[in-house]
């Protein structure tokens, strides 16, 4: 990944809701340049969603509805409680 494609994907996560932001931005400024390139597109398309639909995953209010945004979810509760 290069240093544009990091930066568009890190300003992408601030999302302007503080919650959100608290959770993405830490794992996208730690874990990102970890992730496989299939990983990488998950994490964008989890990006694409709702806010609201976010927060409620996030908070595990309620679950993705596939199973790679499931798993990237879990990805991101992991290094936040790391």
């Amino acid at each position: 990944m290069n240093d544009v494609e990091f930066k568009k994907m890190w300003w992408h996560s601030r999302r302007g809701m503080l919650e959100l932001d608290l959770l993405l931005i830490p794992f996208v400024t730690e874990k990102l340049g970890e992730l496989s390139d299939s990983h990488k597109k998950i994490y964008q398309r989890l990006l694409e969603q709702e806010d609201q639909d976010l927060f409620s995953w996030l908070i595990e209010k309620e679950v993705a509805p596939d199973s790679e945004l499931k798993q990237m979810i879990q990805l991101i509760l992991e290094n936040n409680k790391n």
